[in-house]
């Protein structure tokens, strides 16, 4: 079974899969925590970025859901994008909210023929997938709950952070947090939205508050500090 998406309460029954897919990339468009489309191309947290080449997840089987639109990769990408596009004027779908498990299966009665086979499912409602993905996803999100508690019980909170991006660029703590499209400010600026949105949790209505940026900043921020923290090694945890 191809594992494609992770979502909050979808099911698949009776949703062409090509529709689903769009529904669920729209999501942060439809939060308003991105402006538009092209934020869309390229925010952190969407499967969309990676299927639209601008980032690239393990987990994720881009070719699967590229070969929906076509077998060129350059035009499946293009019709792909088209296709989101499309789906934008649309808004909420109450059909594609809520659901779990039980829809996603075909309901009491396949789940009941698949006890009798001793097909067991280890299911969440967020989550479509089989025993074993649903397990692994399961498992991420407990590893990530336990680092930020680990972080906020060692004392690491919005201000360590800051404190932690001034020692690893080597500047002064203000410069981490003062305005400016000075390169080794816009640096710092990215690093601390990328470890306190990644690390700690913060929401980027919060950073957008903090830092004095609007939101669509903040999340751009943070997908450049991504990558900045990447290419330059940088941890949180200095031993780490």
């Amino acid at each position: 079974m191809r594992h494609i998406i992770v979502t909050f309460g979808c099911g698949l029954r009776d949703v062409p899969l090509r529709e689903l897919i769009r529904y669920i990339h729209l999501n942060p468009l439809r939060a308003k925590i991105i402006p538009d489309l092209k934020f869309l191309d390229k925010h952190t947290y969407s499967g969309h970025a990676a299927i639209m080449g601008k980032k690239k997840n393990n987990w994720q089987d881009t070719d699967y859901v590229l070969k929906l639109f076509n077998f060129k990769l350059s035009l499946a990408r293009r019709r792909y994008r088209e296709y989101v596009k499309k789906g934008i004027s649309v808004g909420k779908r109450p059909d594609l909210i809520g659901g779990g498990l039980v829809r996603s299966a075909g309901g009491w009665d396949a789940l009941k023929g698949l006890r009798k086979i001793k097909a067991y499912m280890k299911g969440d409602e967020r989550i479509l997938g089989d025993s074993d993905f649903v397990e692994s996803v399961l498992k991420a999100c407990q590893d990530k709950f336990d680092r930020k508690y680990l972080l906020k019980s060692g004392g690491y909170d919005f201000d360590t952070v800051v404190d932690r991006v001034a020692q690893v660029l080597g500047i002064n703590r203000s410069e981490v947090l003062s305005s400016g499209r000075q390169p080794h400010k816009v640096q710092a600026r990215s690093l601390l939205c990328f470890w306190a949105s990644r690390e700690l949790g913060m929401s980027m209505v919060q950073l957008s508050k903090r830092l004095k940026i609007s939101q669509p900043t903040a999340s751009q921020s943070a997908t450049r500090g991504e990558k900045i923290a990447k290419e330059n090694k940088l941890k949180l945890l200095k031993n780490k």
